[in-house]
């Protein structure tokens, strides 16, 4: 049977099961004794009372975190260092024409004394490289080369790049992403300690002119940057985006480059590194802007591609999660993957269906509408905060009124899919989003 309809088919028995089991409960539950319905009742407000509890302690324990990094940060904001050292630049590239022009525009524009830039054309069928090897040579303090090679994967790409690379640091970002200038600046000092492997920057959405865009730049600033600034506090980091991380080429090399066998290569070199016992730093002020998809299909299949390519990661070290010690930021990291990937959506869909249910079946429909109240307040606040910390455009924070119950509760039933599928290990390719130029978009500051 193809892989696309062996997952069309898991997805479709998964559904059923879902209604099916839920049909069966209602039934259940009406024509179960007087006793059992208050049982019932009872096991809901305890179960409501342990959902709430969970997810204050998750948002507090996230929120205190970030904001001990955030206070960190303004308190050296003053600092100057002269640690400098020449960077390489390492772009892959697959089938990128419509926005390679402006990502290598971007690089060029980097405020920093000496760097490189190295285009890797991972195969594209398109005119990427042409496009590319229009900007070889040498533009001010950066040089530009472009190499070609058959295509095998973005993490394929990425290690052509490093083996390539003239400098003893690279910075890796993904060929749709435009850079800010001052990125490597902002980086390189943490560096100084010689005990960091690599700094995890700031990725923010720039095409903002849709619903679906702009809820996932509240996403981002909420969802994926928040916990990244409260590991960023401890130095365990747990994965280091694409779209742009810089690492000692030493570190890379010492745990062997990008792996090939996850559909998440950055979360799998990541956890590579922290194994070896080196620290991950976040750096907010190093921001790169990249596209986000428009359409449900495009985020459906990102967020299959992530979920799962995270599973991964994880199950390579599954013996990881049952031993603390002695590699407790390992475990910790990969602890905290393995519940933001699987546990927490997984909680989240059924608490929200269970408590849906039974609180219409037993005539609670009224505390089912103080609890829609109450976390869609404590998002607003979240909203509010994440957002001002990262100063970002206040109009985000009313999107919070609509995050949870739809946005997030969609993305973790998508995320629950994907990993009952991982658990079957059904196939999956990469896809490609549709891009556009990114001058095109005004979603910038």
């Amino acid at each position: 049977m193809p892989a696309a309809r062996r997952r069309a088919l898991i997805s479709i028995l998964i559904t059923a099961g879902m209604v099916g089991g839920t049909a069966l409960f209602i039934f259940w539950a009406v024509h179960s004794p007087l006793q059992v319905q208050r049982f019932l009742v009872r096991l809901v407000m305890i179960s409501l009372i342990l959902f709430l509890a969970i997810l204050f302690l998750r948002y507090f324990a996230l929120l205190w975190f970030a904001y001990l990094q955030h206070s960190e940060k303004t308190i050296r904001g003053g600092e100057v260092s002269s640690f400098m050292p020449p960077v390489t630049v390492i772009v892959p590239a697959y089938n990128e024409a419509e926005v390679i022009d402006d990502a290598i525009e971007a690089v060029l524009g980097l405020d920093y004394p000496v760097y490189e830039v190295i285009i890797v054309d991972d195969g594209s069928t398109d005119t990427t490289v042409t496009l590319a090897r229009q900007w070889e040579g040498r533009h001010g303090n950066a040089e530009v080369r472009v190499f070609t090679k058959a295509n095998g994967g973005k993490a394929t790409a990425l290690n052509s790049g490093i083996a390539q690379a003239k400098y003893s640091f690279v910075l890796c970002m993904d060929a749709d992403s435009s850079i800010e200038p001052q990125t490597l600046r902002v980086v390189m000092p943490h560096f100084e300690d010689p005990s960091v492997g690599a700094v995890a920057g700031n990725v923010k959405i720039v095409n903002r002119d849709h619903w679906l865009a702009r809820l996932q730049a509240l996403e981002y600033i909420e969802g994926l940057n928040m916990p990244r600034r409260a590991q960023g506090f401890i130095g365990a980091v747990n994965i280091v985006p694409g779209p742009v991380g810089v690492f000692r080429l030493d570190a890379v090399h010492e745990v062997g480059g990008y792996d090939v066998d996850t559909f998440a290569e950055d979360a799998d070199l990541t956890l590579k590194l922290i194994t070896n016992g080196w620290k991950i730093i976040y750096e907010d002020s190093a921001i790169t802007w990249t596209q986000a998809p428009t359409s449900l299909v495009d985020l459906i299949q990102q967020r299959y591609r992530w979920t799962r390519g995270i599973l991964q990661a994880i199950r390579k070290r599954k013996q990881v999660l049952l031993r603390p010690f002695p590699d407790f930021p390992l475990w910790l990291s990969a602890m905290e993957m393995a519940f933001e990937g699987v546990v927490w959506p997984v909680l989240n869909v059924y608490a929200h269906l269970f408590f849906a249910v039974v609180a219409l079946l037993y005539g609670m429909g009224e505390l089912l509408l103080y609890w829609w109240i109450l976390l869609t307040l404590l998002d607003l606040v979240v909203a509010l905060i994440t957002v001002s910390m990262e100063e970002e455009e206040l109009g985000l924070v009313p999107y919070a009124i609509i995050y949870r119950f739809f946005f997030i509760l969609f993305l973790d039933v998508t995320k629950t899919l994907a990993a009952v599928e991982e658990a079957f290990n059904l196939g999956m390719d990469w896809g490609k989003l549709r891009r556009v130029s990114l001058t095109q978009d005004a979603g910038k500051g």
